[in-house]
């Protein structure tokens, strides 16, 4: 997981229901004042900051915080969330910073996220709604119910395209039997890999936004993630002939494209380094390989490298499996089956046009 994903689930498990904040917020919600909170102090906080009070030895509780939210200003707290540092202040951030934020909490709020580094929560008193803005998102702190319905209708989005990956995936297999994968079919799978990736993570934020109240949803989650990782993994084995450095570096440049363009076949070829959508893909196995039980990593990779082509290894007798070092008669067995009925699926199967 990037640092940038993993520094955002830590923030978002510290503001789950059931935590001190979350308590607290619920409370200024409860109470209809609106709150904005800044959640940690350094000389970039005082710098924007006028008026107000300060406060010594405070102690953190959602009662406090609740009670000190009832006054204009806002609120701040030191980088543990464990002491309340100052209420009642004015916040003066830079102006030129933009916004899309339409209130004036929240257009302060976003601001001062910017310019601070620090997470700040921006609480509606109409909207009934808190919002948290830190190192460029902006997230919804709703009431658990509404979240969990979110993450539900969620699941089954990643559900339906989940389902579209294994027929991608399925194609693929199909067409490297035959002999007729394209990039453009490759493509495919890494599209729709990609897309599972991104709603599957959009998901997880949610179920730490949950905490206690997302078990189901995590256990559905890691059952439609399964395997997600690895699928591109392989492809990119199988087809970008660059080292694993290399493979990786394609697949985080993947990961930057922006949401719009993730349709766009030519530019995602492009991105992860493929050659023209329709040209010919000769696999290399490794993806066939990776989903046969029983092989050891190394020994894939041993068969690889004995078999000159995807076509020599895929119809193999078991003598000349077994010529493969590591392979004795019971994997020599297992492999042919295994590319057996790869063959028999194939051959049964109809293609459908790109």
């Amino acid at each position: 997981m990037p640092a940038a994903d993993s520094s955002l689930l830590d923030l978002l498990a510290r503001v789950a229901p059931g935590t001190p904040l979350r308590k607290a917020i619920e409370r200024i919600i409860q109470q209809e004042s609106g709150a904005l909170l800044v959640l940690g102090y350094d000389p970039a906080v005082e710098a924007i900051s006028s008026g107000g009070f300060r406060l010594e030895l405070v102690t953190f509780s959602a009662p406090r915080l609740a009670e000190l939210a009832k006054m204009d200003g806002g609120i701040v707290v030191d980088d543990e969330w464990e002491r309340i540092l100052a209420a009642n202040v004015h916040f003066l951030p830079d102006s030129d910073i933009p916004t899309e934020e339409t209130g004036s909490r929240h257009r302060t709020a976003e601001r001062l996220a910017v310019q601070t580094g620090k997470p700040v929560v921006a609480i509606s008193e109409g909207r009934h709604l808190a919002t948290l803005f830190h190192d460029g998102h902006k997230i919804e702190l709703g009431r658990p119910n509404v979240l969990a319905a979110r993450a539900n209708q969620d699941l089954q989005t990643l559900e339906r395209v989940r389902r579209r990956l294994d027929a991608a995936d399925e194609r693929l297999t199909n067409l490297e039997v035959i002999g007729l994968a394209t990039y453009r079919a490759v493509v495919s799978v890494i599209q729709q890999g990609e897309l599972v990736r991104r709603i599957g993570r959009q998901i997880e934020h949610q179920t730490v936004t949950l905490g206690g109240e997302a078990r189901l949803i995590r256990v559905q989650l890691s059952e439609l993630m399964r395997g997600v990782e690895n699928l591109l993994t392989a492809t990119m084995a199988d087809y970008s002939r660059r080292n694993a450095v290399q493979e990786s570096e394609s697949l985080e440049a993947l990961a930057q494209v922006e949401d719009h363009d993730l349709d766009d076949m030519a530019m995602v070829a492009k991105v992860v380094g493929f050659p023209d959508l329709d040209d010919t893909a000769q696999p290399l196995g490794v993806r066939i390989l990776s989903r046969v039980g029983r092989i050891p990593e190394a020994v894939r990779d041993v068969i690889l490298i004995h078999f000159p082509t995807f076509e020599a290894m895929l119809t193999a007798t078991p003598a000349e499996l077994e010529q493969v070092e590591g392979i004795g008669a019971t994997r020599a067995t297992l492999l042919r089956r295994h590319f057996d009925r790869l063959r028999a699926a194939a051959a049964a199967w109809e293609p459908d046009p790109d």
